[in-house]
């Protein structure tokens, strides 16, 4: 499975239990969460964690709620007081209050006088005209449901979907993979030509079961289909390159249909969710992605401007993971992953996994970071970290084990409604388990992206940053200089030395999301890389791309 495509993520999925309004709302963090009935009426003013006892208008609202009893906060526990009102939203507030009222006086009880009723009477008749919208629109509604209730598949189970179409090509580039001898390596000529330059059309289609059995838990069922595939596995140019020109939304499943995702959710406290599955168990799903656009359908075009590739290491699919948050500022994730859990001589312990912890912080409410660490040991995997990017192999011995350590930071400043500057970097220290040596990598990305560009929904980014890259490489094998590949792409097959990599690609990428309607969006995007595959003597490599993404 492409890692860069990740079904719905633990925090998402929890969201949904809760959030039972009738309209499409951006996922609220679990501390926005106060009791399982978000919509349910609100008992007294302090559970509005927006309102305070300073506040001029605290008595009045503390009187409409234990007074009258008629007054409900949004389903995140706030009230919002500073956003304005329109007249239909001050027209079901007014009706609530009317009918309130009328019970009150029907009682006989105090609380209410026939002033108050009277008052209101004029109110309702100065808005007779949304009063009456508000009823159509409560019947239209209520028609709605009854034809989904009879006409729904399953009680239980609904569905979710995204196929993605891509148009795309790269043009007349070669790379620098031979000497003048004929012998593989580099000696700052493009010698080996791309064959992988015509235009290409392809298509990724996904779709998601989401079951609820309770309003806390939930069963995840992930399908996925696809038959793109740009990377050349016939010639030196792929050898070198594969890795730094892959696309985000790229997978090729031969048109069949394989499970990716089998996990089951459940919120345990108010702040408290975990996940637990055979499949679709991984940090990419567990730790929450700070950036707007970390999405292979709606985001940048290429894989490597999706996350930072350390969180996906590994390539892990079956385990265990939480997602706590313990104040509004702060949330943590940990996770235990396996990559051949199905198999009974490797299963959940004896062989490849990752496991690793990430602390999610908002100080302020313009600023997200992510801080990550990840443990990893590479098993049957050999010499490859598999996060898919850049120098995601490691050692060309196969009979090599590694211990990796990974470390990263994530960042995302809303400077503007419109503008967002983010960043990220990681690091990874890997050394041989049953050998002596060991390699480094580190890449980096910051990047300009532009919320409602243009249009409401619309997103623009441009993206700059350099893909994972060994910095140092001195593996050996019985006291021998073997398997570093930073020494065999320059050409010494035989004698093996010790460095990193001499040269750094330079990824630059532009992208303009346009969202044509709720379910289409069309993104064109170019992507140039400088020094494709940390080698200087290849030709730069232009990417040009065109996704239309069709959600349900």
């Amino acid at each position: 499975m492409n890692p860069s495509i990740n079904p719905i993520p633990l925090i998402t999925v929890i969201t949904l239990a809760l959030a039972t309004s009738a309209t499409a709302q951006t996922p609220t963090p679990l501390t926005d969460l106060p009791n399982p009935d978000p919509m349910g009426q609100v008992t007294g003013v302090n559970q509005l964690r927006d309102v305070a006892p300073s506040d001029w208008a605290y008595a009045a609202l503390s009187d409409l709620i234990q007074r009258y009893n008629c007054l409900q906060g949004y389903p995140n526990g706030t009230f919002d007081g500073q956003r304005p009102l329109n007249r239909y939203e001050f027209a079901a507030g007014l009706n609530a209050c009317a009918n309130t009222l009328e019970t009150l006086l029907t009682d006989n009880t105090n609380r209410a006088t026939r002033d108050d009723l009277e008052t209101l009477r004029r109110l309702m008749q100065d808005f007779e005209t949304e009063l009456a919208t508000l009823d159509n629109r409560i019947d239209t509604l209520e028609s709605r449901v009854d034809f989904l209730s009879d006409n729904q598949f399953s009680t239980t189970t609904k569905l979710y979907g995204q196929v993605v179409m891509g148009l795309q090509g790269r043009f007349g580039n070669s790379a620098d993979a031979q000497k003048a001898d004929g012998t593989f390596g580099r000696d700052g000529n493009p010698d080996t030509p791309d064959p992988n330059d015509t235009i290409n059309f392809g298509y990724n289609a996904q779709l998601t079961l989401l079951t609820q059995f309770t309003p806390r838990s939930f069963l995840l069922t992930g399908l996925q289909a696809g038959n793109l595939n740009t990377s050349d596995f016939t010639s030196n140019f792929g050898l070198l390159n594969n890795n730094f020109t892959r696309l985000g939304y790229e997978s090729n499943t031969n048109n069949d249909l394989i499970l990716t995702d089998v996990s089951y959710r459940q919120l345990l406290t108010n702040n408290l969710a975990m996940i637990v599955g055979p499949a679709g168990v991984n940090p990419v799903n567990v730790f929450r992605g700070p950036s707007r656009v970390e999405s292979a359908g709606f985001g940048p075009l290429s894989r490597f401007a999706q996350r930072n590739p350390i969180v996906q290491i590994g390539a892990t699919t079956a385990g265990i993971g939480f997602d706590w948050q313990p104040s509004r500022q702060i949330s943590l994730q940990g996770v235990y992953a396996a990559s051949f859990a199905n198999a009974s001589s490797a299963g959940l312990f004896n062989d490849s996994y990752t496991a690793g912890v990430q602390a999610f912080l908002t100080p302020t409410d313009t600023i997200d970071v992510a801080l990550y660490y990840l443990h990893s040991y590479s098993g049957s995997n050999a010499g490859r970290l598999q996060t898919g990017v850049g120098d995601s192999d490691i050692s060309s011995f196969t009979a090599a084990r590694f211990n990796t350590d990974a470390f990263g930071a994530t960042v995302n400043w809303a400077m503007t409604e419109d503008v967002t500057l983010g960043g990220w970097v990681g690091f990874t220290t890997s050394h041989q388990v049953n050998f002596a040596g060991s390699v480094q990598t580190n890449n980096w990305m910051v990047s300009l992206q532009f919320p409602d560009l243009f249009a409401e929904g619309n997103y623009g980014g441009i993206f700059f940053g350099v893909p994972p890259r060994i910095t140092e490489s001195n593996l050996t094998v019985n006291g021998v200089l073997t398997g570093n590949l930073p020494s065999i792409f320059e050409g010494n097959l035989v004698t093996n030395t010790n460095g990193g990599r001499r040269d750094s690609t330079y990824h630059l990428e532009a992208f303009y999301r346009w969202q044509l309607s709720r379910h289409v969006t069309l993104t064109p995007g170019a992507i140039l890389l400088l020094n494709p595959g940390h080698n200087a003597g290849s030709d730069p490599i232009v990417i040009l791309g065109l996704r239309t993404t069709f959600s349900f």
